[in-house]
């Protein structure tokens, strides 16, 4: 038995999912001054930042489905907050809102008590961006973005992979 599955850990779950839904609120905020003013890619790297602490706590309780959807996040929130392309930070913008959308519907369904949560959820076009945005960011580097190692293409690939995306 899991954190997730052990009813004497159900409280854990529970201020996990309570914190994790007030870190999506701010998340939400930060997306709408970006998409008020997309020159300010400093609340990209906010996002990254805020997103990297929900997913540091969804590993430390076995949620690895949310933590590997937060570590797509902070991938895209820390390497979009290098481009200067407005367009593509519009279209950066649009993804994230969906993903915050998407951990929201994940979040729910853990605290309901569901620990697998991605079969809820139609994930084909939301694919078809991160691959899209994937390709943009091919030749960013950024140390913040390492995953266990260094970040290379194959990154965003192999944590989409883990989802069953």
């Amino acid at each position: 038995m899991n954190i997730l599955t052990d009813p004497s850990m159900k409280e854990i779950v529970d201020d996990f999912c309570n914190e994790a839904d007030d870190l999506f609120n701010t998340l939400e905020i930060s997306l709408k001054l970006l998409e008020n003013d997309p020159t300010n890619t400093k609340e990209l790297e906010k996002f990254g930042q805020i997103i990297d602490r929900i997913m540091g706590a969804a590993k430390s309780i076995g949620a690895s489905e949310i933590a590997t959807f937060c570590e797509l996040g902070k991938l895209i929130g820390y390497k979009s907050s290098q481009v200067k392309d407005l367009p593509l930070i519009e279209v950066v913008v649009a993804v994230l809102s969906d993903s915050l959308d998407m951990l929201r519907i994940m979040n729910k369904s853990l605290r309901d008590g569901n620990d697998t949560s991605m079969t809820k959820i139609n994930s084909k076009a939301f694919v078809t961006r991160l691959n899209w945005l994937s390709a943009k960011f091919k030749d960013i580097d950024r140390s913040s973005c390492a995953v266990e190692g260094n970040l290379n293409q194959n990154s965003i690939d192999e944590l989409m992979k883990s989802l069953g995306l």
